[in-house]
């Protein structure tokens, strides 16, 4: 798929209790709300396990990202599905490299925005 400025990307993420486990395991964030669940069984998602989300654009489109800015809204509990939709703002080919900046959102599946944002970079 080629990019082009104006383009939405949307895609969803469900997280579970394994990718937080894994992910304290990988970061050291051992925070004791990512390792006991709250009363409803649930642990809140690491911030920057839920910023991977609009990661998965550059993943896919082969960005090396140069910036990226995160604001955090609202917790982010394990069994929440996560819709990320990410627009693609600067789309601008050089000589060997294309510069691409992009604006994200997230939101929970009640809708309500959990982050948002954006990152810009390259491809080579």
């Amino acid at each position: 798929m080629t990019l082009t400025i104006g383009d939405v990307i949307t895609f969803e993420r469900s997280f579970v209790k394994e990718d937080v486990e894994l992910f304290s395991r990988i970061s050291g964030d051992e925070g004791i709300h990512h390792l006991q669940p709250d009363e409803q069984g649930r642990l809140v998602v690491q911030g920057l396990l839920t910023a991977t989300l609009p990661t998965k654009v550059g993943g896919d489109h082969n960005v090396l990202a140069r910036h990226m800015d995160f604001e955090f809204l609202r917790p982010v509990f394990t069994g929440d599905t996560i819709r990320c939709e990410v627009t693609i703002n600067t789309f601008e080919k050089e000589e060997q490299r294309i510069r691409i900046a992009a604006s994200f959102s997230c939101k929970n599946q009640h809708g309500k925005e959990v982050l948002k944002g954006g990152f810009s970079g390259v491809i080579l």
